[in-house]
């Protein structure tokens, strides 16, 4: 017998890539449970992102970050009165397995399902969960989130469906700058030596006759962006975009080329062909089809403890970037 779930919630707090990859368990869920409303409870800075998704029935923001900066009981114990105030679920699903998501999904209510203490990122976040999935932290990330919602809600998500699934995010309209076709290129990461050299990245662009966009975040990528830029003459840098405008550029792409970053996983949530690079993470962190590939560097990445001073991506040649990009563009 089916349970009736007729409001859930989940929690994913930050980065945007797990975000978006996160994404990936709505229609699933949806397509099971068609009237069940879901509610998604993240960082403020992302809310953005999904306050606009069709199967989202409202948007819940914390602002940890800003508690962990200034470390204040204060706004700790506002957040704990705001997450009181939350409706009452019949199941919150963790999808982060962290301590503070597991503290924030208890301070709503005890009925929660999350990883396994061998499963979860911080093993102690298990302790918080009435019911557990059980999957190596090592696998998939993708196959990580449909075990959680699968166990939890006793769905049958097959990687069929997956390989077959509907744009995750909202579809915007593409940019009145942009032309029929070009290539995105993401420039930064959340750490340097997840950064692909910009002088490599010219060699990437310049193989390329379309027009190509380079996007950034920060000043130190909007420089990387501008070396780019001077030394390819069909490459521009982008203005400063906000969630949804770098959606709207990316989703309306003929590729996309980026290192592991949230920018460039939103491509595969779109449908868009993608190369990932990887240097001290790896392709565990996407999911690869015909249309969306890992370029690795050679380096043994233990997943669990990422090797910030591995500087590998350093090694990965242009041509086997560009090689991969010019099949990905016959298909």
């Amino acid at each position: 017998m089916k349970h009736s779930y007729k409001h859930i919630a989940v929690i994913r707090l930050s980065a945007l890539g797990d975000i978006i990859n996160a994404t990936v368990v709505l229609q699933f869920i949806k397509q099971t449970y068609p009237d069940t409303k879901i509610d998604w409870i993240c960082e403020d800075s992302f809310a953005p992102l999904l306050e606009t998704h069709p199967l989202i029935n409202q948007v819940y923001t914390v602002n940890l970050k800003q508690i962990k900066k200034q470390k204040s009981l204060k706004l700790f114990i506002k957040l704990i009165s705001k997450l009181k105030k939350l409706p009452t679920y019949d199941l919150i699903i963790d999808m982060q397995g962290l301590l503070k998501s597991s503290i924030i999904a208890r301070i709503i209510d005890k009925n929660i399902h999350g990883y396994s203490r061998y499963s979860a990122r911080e093993a102690i976040a298990s302790i918080f969960y009435q019911t557990h999935s059980s999957i190596a932290y090592t696998q998939n990330i993708i196959k990580r989130n449909i075990t959680l919602i699968n166990d939890a809600l006793n769905l049958h998500v097959t990687k069929e469906m997956i390989d077959n699934k509907d744009p995750l995010l909202q579809i915007y309209t593409k940019p009145d700058f942009a032309p029929q076709q070009y290539i995105v290129v993401v420039t930064g990461a959340s750490y340097k030596n997840k950064i692909y050299p910009k002088e490599k990245l010219v060699e990437v662009c310049k193989a390329f006759s379309c027009k190509i966009y380079l996007t950034w975040g920060t000043n130190s990528e909007k420089k990387d962006a501008g070396f780019i830029e001077a030394h390819c003459k069909n490459a521009t840098i982008t203005p400063k975009l906000n969630l949804n405008e770098l959606s709207a550029l990316i989703c309306h792409s003929s590729l996309t080329i980026g290192n592991d970053t949230g920018p460039t996983h939103l491509a595969w949530a779109y449908n868009k062909p993608s190369i990932v690079i990887f240097g001290p993470t790896n392709e565990r962190m996407m999911y690869e089809t015909d249309i969306n590939l890992a370029v690795c560097s050679n380096t043994k990445v233990d997943i669990s403890r990422i090797n910030k001073n591995d500087t590998s991506i350093d090694s990965i040649s242009p041509q086997t970037i560009i090689n991969q990009a010019m099949e990905i563009l016959k298909c």
